[in-house]
């Protein structure tokens, strides 16, 4: 996989610092950024009970357990696999998680916290722990530094779709 944080011909792993980089780490920082404030939309329009309501019990998951995810997610991919933190994680679970909206705020603060920090290990030492325990991937290990953040925001923007959604159903009951 080409990897833009990490020079040609590099290792992964090595110093990838650019100036050129600014302009599409502020980009991708941005982009992020909308989409948390999309997510910190849905919560607004929740409440406690609203929050852990599924339109279609069984079959879909909660805004609470889609924050859990999203929240395990990019703290697998950015913090333990990209930044080398111990992350502990119970992939499974975070679908079956239940709690308020000021704790899905808590895990939404978290990220917008922690995200700028990965991305700069990712710009200057692209990936710290390609064996890092919590996916279900089995081709984590291979992933770039780039990979690993772009697939970060593409799960973030795919599940505040998924917010929305169950927002707009579980407000119209």
């Amino acid at each position: 996989m080409d990897d833009a944080l990490t020079p040609a011909g590099a290792p992964a792993g090595t110093s990838a610092a650019d100036p050129s980089d600014g302009p599409v780490i502020a980009a991708y920082l941005a982009v992020a950024g909308e989409a948390f404030d999309g997510i910190e939309a849905v919560l607004a329009a929740l409440d406690d009970d609203s929050v852990n309501r599924s339109p279609l019990p069984g079959t879909v998951n909660t805004v609470f357990a889609l924050m859990t995810h999203v929240h395990g997610m990019a703290c697998y991919w950015g913090g333990s696999l990209i930044a080398g933190e111990r992350n502990p994680r119970d992939r499974a679970s975070e679908f079956r998680s239940r709690g308020t909206v000021a704790e899905a705020r808590g895990l939404l603060a978290d990220l917008r916290a922690r995200l700028p920090g990965w991305v700069e290990v990712a710009r200057t030492e692209g990936v710290r722990d390609p064996h890092a325990a919590g996916t279900s991937r089995s081709d984590a290990a291979d992933v770039t530094a780039a990979w690993a953040l772009q697939h970060v925001l593409h799960e973030i923007a795919q599940h505040l779709g998924h917010m929305e959604i169950c927002r707009d159903l579980v407000v119209a009951d």
